[in-house]
Formats: C-alpha cells, sequence, structure tokens
C-alpha cells in the first residue's frame, strides 16, 4: 500500500505555483478565498464575545482555514461529515448559517441541537454533519460504521472523519482505520495536524517519520499535504474521495498546519509555545497565501476584501442580534426531544412541568 511521506504542495509559502493547480472554477476560487476571510472573521467576533461573556467557550481555526475549506470543497451534498472541534467550517461551506452557529454557541431556542450540546459541537442534518463528543476520537468509529452502512445499501456516499494530532494516540482511531481498512469502506481520515494537542507537541505524541505514515499498518493509503496551501488540501482531499466513492476504500490524509491561537478560549498558549514559532507560522498565512495567487491571476483585488470584509462583518452582526434575542429553549423539549410520538408518562410529565411555572413561555399550551 502507497504511502506518501512527500509534503505535497501546489504554492510554495510566497504564493507561486510550483505544481499544477486542481481544476477549480474561477468563481469556485473567490468563493473558497472569501469562505477563508469568513471563517477568520467569524472567529475573531466569537472570540471577542466569549471574553465578553457572551457565549462560554470558543475553538478557533485561526491559521487552519485552508485545511478546513479545501478538504469540504470535493464532498457532495449527500457526503456526510464527523467533524472535531475546529471543522465548523465545513458546516458552514455546506449550508449552515452564521447565525445557526451562533446560536449553537448560546444554547438558545435557536440552537437546532436544542441546548443539548457544548459549544462548538455543532451538528447539521440538513447538512449531514454529525456532533462530536469532548472525548477524543470518537467520531472516526461513527464515520467508519456509517461508510460501512453506506457500503451495505449501495448507496454513492463518502463519509469523512476529521480528528487532530493528538487524536491519533488514542484508540478509537486505530479501531476505526483497521476496520474501514478491512471492509474497505468509503471513507476518508482527514487529519489537522496543527503541531499541538493542547499543551502537548507533535514530537511528545508519536516518533513516526509522520502521521500519514500509520496508514501502512492498516493497509490504506496516506497522504501527507500542506495544510496552509488550499490548492493542495483540494487535490489530496479530491483524490481521497473520489478513490472512496469508486469503491478502492479508505485513505489517510495528514494535513500539515498550525493553530495559531490556543486549544480554545480557555486555553493561554503562551505558557507553553515559543513566540519565535509562531512568527514562523504567521509567515505561511494561508489566506495571505491564496490571495497572493490570486491576485496574481486577475481573479482577487483589495476592492472585493474590503467588501467582502464589510459584508461578513455585517452578517456577523446581524446574526449576534437575532441569536441574542432568542429565549432559551421551551421546558417541553425536553420531553418531546425523546421520542417520535410522546408517550403518556412523558406527557404527564410534560404538563406538570409546565403547570408549575417551569415553562411559563408555552403556559396553556397543553390543558392539565
Amino acid at each position: 500500500m502507497i504511502v506518501d511521506e512527500t509534503l505535497r504542495r501546489v504554492l510554495d509559502e510566497e504564493g507561486r505555483e510550483v505544481a499544477a493547480p486542481p481544476a477549480v472554477r474561477d468563481a469556485d476560487l473567490r468563493a473558497l478565498q472569501r469562505h477563508m476571510l469568513k471563517m477568520r472573521l467569524l472567529d475573531q467576533r466569537m472570540l471577542s464575545l466569549q471574553r465578553q461573556g457572551r457565549i462560554g467557550f470558543y475553538g478557533m481555526a485561526t491559521g487552519q482555514e485552508a485545511s478546513v475549506t479545501g478538504s469540504a470543497y470535493p464532498l457532495r451534498k449527500g457526503d456526510w461529515v464527523f467533524h472535531a472541534l475546529r471543522e465548523t467550517g465545513v458546516c458552514l461551506w455546506r449550508g449552515t448559517t452564521v447565525q445557526e452557529i451562533v446560536c449553537q454557541l448560546i444554547g438558545n431556542a435557536g440552537d437546532v441541537l436544542i441546548g443539548r450540546q457544548m459549544p462548538m459541537h455543532f451538528s447539521d442534518r440538513k447538512v449531514n454533519s454529525v456532533a462530536w463528543s469532548s472525548v477524543i476520537g470518537t467520531q472516526l468509529p461513527h464515520a467508519m460504521g456509517a461508510a460501512y452502512a453506506a457500503k451495505l445499501l449501495k448507496h454513492d456516499t463518502v463519509c469523512v472523519g476529521y480528528i487532530g494530532d493528538g487524536g491519533t494516540s488514542i484508540g478509537d482511531f486505530h479501531a476505526a482505520m483497521n476496520f474501514a481498512a478491512v471492509w474497505k469502506v468509503p471513507a476518508v481520515f482527514f487529519c489537522q495536524n496543527n503541531q499541538w494537542a493542547i499543551s502537548v507537541p507533535l514530537a511528545s505524541q508519536t516518533v513516526s517519520s509522520s502521521l500519514a505514515v500509520k496508514a501502512v499498518a492498516y493497509g490504506m493509503p496516506g497522504l501527507r499535504v500542506d495544510g496552509n496551501d488550499i490548492l493542495a488540501v483540494i487535490a489530496a482531499q479530491r483524490e481521497a474521495v473520489d478513490r472512496a466513492r469508486s469503491g478502492g476504500g479508505p485513505t489517510f490524509i495528514e494535513s500539515v498546519t498550525f493553530r495559531m491561537g490556543g486549544h480554545s478560549s480557555s486555553d493561554d498558549p503562551t505558557r507553553y509555545r515559543d513566540s519565535e514559532l509562531v512568527a514562523t507560522w504567521e509567515k505561511r498565512d494561508p489566506v495571505l497565501r491564496f490571495g497572493t495567487w490570486l491576485r496574481a491571476k486577475g481573479l482577487l483585488a483589495d476592492a472585493d476584501v474590503e467588501q467582502w470584509t464589510t459584508e461578513i462583518q455585517d452578517e456577523i452582526s446581524a446574526a449576534i442580534t437575532a441569536a441574542e434575542a432568542m429565549p432559551a429553549p421551551g421546558i417541553e423539549t425536553l420531553f418531546t426531544d425523546v421520542y417520535a410520538k410522546v408517550p403518556p408518562h412523558l406527557e404527564t410529565q410534560m404538563r406538570h412541568a409546565l403547570a408549575f411555572g417551569l415553562g411559563t413561555r408555552f403556559e396553556g399550551a397543553f390543558p392539565l
């Protein structure tokens, strides 16, 4: 089984072509750049909300926009996504709205999960994304299982499971990889190697020559790609997705990138990370890098960035205003959200809860 440990690139760190770019329409190239900008601006605004106490928790993907956006682009609408902390941008690309994301961070009545999950543990059925667990790595067996089901049902579906570099030390990673290869399921395992598992550096996770090489033990292809080069990520993900969809089985992708901020809004990376390392990776900024290439092709101008920035900031502001005006989830959802048809004993409990004023917003909606 072929494992390519070469760091695949289309653009160098200055945004110049070093390999043939994948086929992508000009309009899509512009949309990809706008989406990466949107991810970055959303991160900035949501971190600000967290610092003001208006949301409780946030995990930024700043510096990883190319890895997230590039991995989302080759997927079809019917494919399924099993993401982790930093892949909310995948859902955003596939159709989740900014307002829906803000509502989930607050956990209000507009939250599609009705306040059932922690902030950033997003799920959206309309874009086929599945909520992840803070128990690291559990989404990979889920992705593998869904892909196996797709194979049994003969569906033309690919399932993508995301994980960070630290997650490759978890047993669920190895179990998912092994079963996926044995059953030859239509899955892609996409690892965002951002160098840090909270405060633990990659060198303390493994002494393997790369993470991609781990694929060889399970009998599947392993690819290693520059995760700050969106064109290289698109090419690698497209290859893996096409292979899975055609019956070739799973692929493991190591996308080498860098987490510019903390692990989350609760983390202070200056306590364990050298500022010179951060400065080095700032020069590899994926948004600026792709923007340089687009400008050279005549597909991007400063006026575009200014217009997009204004549009995106206005969209985020409107989403925050709308989300913060929404009430908490109704108390009746604790009962109606369990079974397809509410059984008599839960209906009785719901009526008592409402009668005692626990759901005054819905008072009178359910006669006693």
